[in-house]
């Protein structure tokens, strides 16, 4: 009885032994098919699909950096472009500054005093410039900006009397390589706010590499007491966004006339001391030049000079 019962057991292992196997096989069929590797029909159209997505993708990248490239190589001549731009203002106000400091020097080296009390510069930022070109309409062109935007480049001149604007100006203005566009004379007939200064637009050539470029610089010529009064009345214009109230504008007007009598009364007041000087001065014997260590100046040198002179004119 023993015997029979092992061998029905061992029946019932080899069956359920092949039923499993055949179950794996069947399990190992159901995941080949419906599998997605590379041997599959599906698994090949996966690939084909994941290859054209990443060659679709490759092309756009490509495409974006090539726009990108073009676009930075666009702004890289934009900028080489507005630097020469700039450059070309800065280099015109150097040659005005030059020219008014020459002057400067000039008198305070030889004459009584210099009528020229402080010189100031300034340029317009980049940002700036396109501020006003917007306002004013213009045309986002740089030479556009060029010929319709005029104080791009800037020069205050602060004098010591009404009577040295003028003479700046006349000095300035007579240089030959110096071309006047325009001048506005706020001095003798002041704004209706009581603004009152010289204005000039003049052009310079500035010798660049490969050209020369003529460049607009704005000069503005005033007294110290009309410079003060423009600073405090432009505050006052931006604090107020050029609202101002009734009262403050009355007051800045009658503040101008208060400084035009101080200008007058100051101006004569100089004139009557200029008057009561000697004519020859102590340090007469040394000869003073702005910036240097005054050179001696013996009296025989004088005097042999001015016996050159003499024998000069009766040759």
């Amino acid at each position: 009885m023993t015997a029979p019962q092992t061998d029905s057991v061992a029946g019932i292992q080899q069956s359920t032994d092949t039923d499993l196997v055949a179950q794996e096989s069947t399990d190992t069929d159901l995941v080949v098919e419906s599998g997605s590797g590379p041997g599959t029909r599906s698994g090949a159209r996966a690939v084909s699909r994941a290859g054209a997505y990443v060659e679709t993708h490759a092309e756009t990248h490509a495409e974006m950096q090539a726009e990108s490239d073009a676009e930075k190589a666009r702004h890289h001549e934009i900028k080489t472009e507005l630097t020469r731009f700039m450059m070309s203002y800065k280099f015109a106000t150097d040659e005005m500054m030059t020219k008014i400091n020459i002057l400067k020097e000039e008198f305070a080296s030889i004459h009584d005093y210099s009528p020229i009390e402080h010189v100031s510069s300034r340029i317009k930022s980049p940002e700036g410039i396109l501020n006003k070109a917007l306002r004013k309409g213009c045309p986002l062109d740089l030479e556009d900006i060029r010929r319709q935007i005029q104080d791009i480049a800037g020069i205050r001149v602060t004098c010591s009397f009404i009577s040295d604007t003028y003479r700046v100006l006349d000095m300035l203005t007579s240089q030959e390589d110096v071309t006047v566009l325009e001048v506005k004379d706020y001095v003798a007939a002041p704004k209706s706010n009581g603004y009152k200064s010289l204005h000039l637009i003049v052009a310079i050539p500035v010798f660049m590499s490969d050209r020369v470029e003529p460049v607009t610089v704005e000069i503005q010529i005033r007294t110290v007491a009309m410079d003060f009064w423009a600073s405090l009345e432009h505050k006052i214009f931006y604090k107020y966004r050029g609202v101002v109230p009734a009262n403050l504008v009355a007051e800045l007007k009658e503040a101008a006339d208060v400084a035009n009598r101080l200008d007058i009364q100051m101006e004569r007041l100089h004139n009557q001391v200029v008057a009561l000087e000697p004519t020859v001065r102590a340090g007469d014997d040394l000869l003073s030049i702005a910036g240097l260590t005054p050179f001696a100046l013996p009296t025989s040198l004088l005097e042999a000079i001015d016996r050159g002179r003499t024998s000069d004119a009766t040759d």
